[in-house]
């Protein structure tokens, strides 16, 4: 009797751990998987998501492979494994096992007949080891299915973190191999970075961060939900931008094209304003012959230039160059596939003055040549050389304060400073200005070839001879700068004073061809002559 007894208990044991088995399973199953995928449900792009704390300021969104897949797996498994252990300890074991156990019907709690409590009572041992079994099953097979979840989100994260490395390594590849090195136009900045910041072209929010990484690889998704791209080939060049450091707008294109700077020195009245303003115009007036083109790179370029030739020709001069620093004058100049942006600073001359002021001229650290604008008549061994018709005749002209010689010590002593070693390297192009007066007095006449010489025979032999000892490429033009701009400006001038210009860019890989008629050679290193006689230096107030 007692082995009947024991079978018939071990029979409804096992009969009811074996329906109750698969009715948790199943439930278990359908919660764990409806938990793991609710996670991964839709999400509106660009909205920010409360599991994620906000980076900075940037107002794009990570890139979901960035964190938010990290976390959506992370809340999946957690979730997965949180609802089979709610479900089990707190409906199957709290109240279905805890009602049978007591001799109540699991989904009521109502007792009833005696005999339906004892059924009750048998069957609870199985349905609680049924239900613990089925929690079991679910978690492993949970588990495998995690464990491949993890390895495919890592495959992702790795995939995307290489596309990443990629294209930011092309990006910064193609920068190198244009040799681009991006600088602030604007002064009290003249900071170099390696990133501007965009702004978004539906909300014109700034994105500090727009190339590929955490944000996203090939787009960010800004706060008002509009796709940026974040290369320069997918169009990244194409958007506003500002510097990252005084924010203040540049020129579109400026990580795509070499930037190449070129300051004009010279003397207080030495005419490099004018000289500035004649390349530019016979920059234009070339490229309109030929293949190169050449642009403004902004609206403001422009304007000032308008401006400039304004003043040029109803006072056929120009006021002084006012200010610290010059705002670089920015040109965009294409040949062929070869691109280049072109800054132009225009100093004041009192900025060149002394050593503190020429320090502060941060721009010429990233000079990739030098137009240095040399007024002859300024120069006082020139001076005493003249009669007293020549002197009048040369006061007219305004001559520069102070002289070449002094410009060009102070100037050259800080570039040791600022350019580093890069100072013997760069080309400098000298520029004689004023030669509708030269070519009026007759011992001063330029002649068309062997301006180096010549300088050195008129006086200026130590000027001539620390050019060749301080700059490997050197070359030596003359020009009138007043016939060049104003009215009815002579476009032969324009040309000539744009060839310094072409001369420097072809030094950067842009090949001029035929604008530089005499070839991109220097001139030869000017012969050993005999200095004039000096006589003692007159006061400089009765010049």
């Amino acid at each position: 009797m007692g082995g009947l007894t024991g079978a018939a208990v071990w029979l409804t044991v096992t009969v009811g751990a074996g329906v109750c088995l698969f009715r948790a399973f199943w439930e278990f199953l359908a919660l764990a998987l409806g938990a793991s995928v609710k996670v991964f449900g839709p999400r509106t792009p660009g909205t920010p998501d409360p599991r994620i704390p906000a980076v900075g300021s940037e107002p794009a969104q990570r890139a979901y492979w960035s964190r938010l897949m990290w976390v959506d797996a992370y809340t999946s498994t957690r979730a997965a494994a949180s609802v089979v252990r709610h479900r089990l300890l707190g409906r199957w074991m709290a109240v279905t096992a805890r009602r049978m156990f007591t001799g109540r019907q699991p989904s009521t709690g109502y007792g009833g007949h005696w005999l339906a409590r004892l059924g009750f009572f048998l069957v609870a041992p199985g349905t609680a080891l049924g239900a613990i079994t089925g929690a079991l099953l679910v978690s492993s097979l949970m588990v495998l299915i995690h464990l491949v979840m993890w390895l495919l989100v890592a495959v992702a994260g790795l995939v995307a973190l290489a596309g990443v490395v990629v294209l930011r390594g092309a990006d910064r590849a193609g920068v190198l191999v244009r040799r681009i090195r991006m600088k602030c136009p604007y002064p009290g900045c003249y900071r170099p970075f390696t990133l501007a910041v965009h702004r978004c072209p539906a909300c014109g929010t700034a994105h500090r961060e727009l190339r590929p990484g955490r944000f996203g690889a090939l787009w960010h998704v800004c706060a008002c939900r509009r796709r940026i791209v974040t290369v320069s080939l997918a169009g990244r060049d194409r958007l506003a931008v500002e510097c990252p450091h005084c924010d203040r707008p540049l020129p579109a294109g400026i990580g795509r094209d070499r930037i190449v700077h070129v300051p004009v020195i010279g003397g207080t009245s030495s005419g490099k304003t004018m000289l500035m303003a004649a390349a530019v115009a016979g920059l234009h007036a070339t490229a309109g012959r030929g293949v190169p083109k050449v642009s403004f790179a902004t609206a403001d370029d422009r304007r000032d230039v308008v401006e400039l030739n304004s003043q040029l020709k109803n006072a056929g001069w120009v006021r002084k160059t006012q200010g610290g620093q010059p705002r670089a004058l920015m040109l965009r100049v294409t040949h062929r596939r070869r691109r280049r942006l072109l800054y132009l600073y225009d100093p004041m001359g009192e900025s060149l003055h002394d050593v503190d002021s020429t320090r502060r001229q941060e721009y010429l650290a990233h000079a990739d040549g030098v137009i240095l604008a040399v007024d002859v008549l300024a120069d006082p061994q020139v001076r005493r050389s003249l009669s007293a018709a020549e002197k009048k005749l040369a006061d007219a002209a305004h001559p520069s304060d102070p002289g070449p010689w002094q410009t060009y010590q102070t100037f050259t002593g800080e570039l040791s400073a600022l350019a580093g070693r890069r100072r013997g390297r760069l080309p400098l192009a000298v520029v004689v200005t004023k030669r509708d007066v030269l070519d009026r007095i007759e011992h001063l006449r330029v002649p068309s070839t062997g301006i180096g010489p010549w300088l050195a025979t008129i006086g200026l032999d130590p000027l001539v001879r620390d050019l060749g000892h301080r700059f490997r490429t050197r070359r030596y033009w003359a020009l009138s700068a007043y016939a060049a701009t104003g009215t009815g400006p002579l476009v032969s001038e324009q040309q000539r004073a744009a060839e310094a210009v072409w001369w420097i860019l072809a030094g950067t890989g842009l090949r001029a061809g035929g604008l530089l008629p005499e070839g991109r050679r220097s001139d030869p290193k000017p012969p050993s002559v005999p200095r004039p006689r000096r006589t003692p230096v007159q006061d400089r107030s009765t010049h």
